[in-house]
């Protein structure tokens, strides 16, 4: 029997035994009647701008009395009916380089912080919600869950590969605290609120 022969079999036979894994622990979760409002409070904590809306058309006349150029507006969700609509995949990221702002649709909001998940699917170029002067995204309350646990356990990566969690305009601060707003993503970030009755 050769050293590594020896090594291993006696690495095998002082295998500890199995242990199982921890029970996970019980976090507190608000009432789920509370989700919408505790969303809308810690996203304006983030920075974000909160609009409610009944449905879409809702969306675009809120964007027509605030951005006057459709002309670099991106909108990557059906029935807006405001800038310009893409749906097919954008291989270049430079083309979003004059963006004014980008129309997203995101798959669940997290009342806890504020944040929207946002995948692939939503949007054509990844650098797309981080590029653009400004970024609106939509989530409809039923959408929305009380903390990142209950999130995390919604979410199938798997199903949707790239995806992302975003909370508010972009921020970062020196050692010295000077906040600059803009640096990495966008300046400004509008948050639509779908009604739930509404589909």
């Amino acid at each position: 029997m050769s050293s590594r022969e020896k090594i291993l079999s006696r690495v095998k036979a002082n295998k500890p035994p199995q242990v199982p894994l921890p029970e996970a622990v019980a976090f507190f979760t608000p009432p789920s009647e509370q989700w919408a409002a505790l969303f809308r409070q810690s996203a304006e904590a983030a920075g974000s701008i909160v609009v409610g809306v009944p449905d879409m058309a809702g969306i675009g006349a809120y964007l027509k009395d605030n951005f006057v150029s459709p002309e670099r507006i991106l909108n990557t969700v059906d029935g807006v009916g405001f800038g310009l609509e893409v749906r097919e995949a954008i291989a270049e990221g430079h083309h979003l380089a004059n963006l004014e702002l980008a129309v997203v649709e995101g798959q669940m909001g997290v009342a806890e912080n504020g944040a929207i998940w946002v995948t692939e699917e939503s949007v054509p170029a990844r650098v797309l919600p981080f590029i653009c002067e400004h970024l609106a995204l939509v989530v409809r309350q039923q959408d929305i869950v009380g903390t990142m646990h209950e999130a995390y356990d919604r979410l199938n990566i798997a199903a949707t590969g790239y995806g992302t969690f975003i909370a508010g305009p972009s921020r970062t601060a020196d050692i010295e605290q000077s906040l600059v707003i803009g640096a990495h993503g966008p300046k400004r970030m509008h948050v639509f609120i779908l009604d739930n009755q509404h589909p």
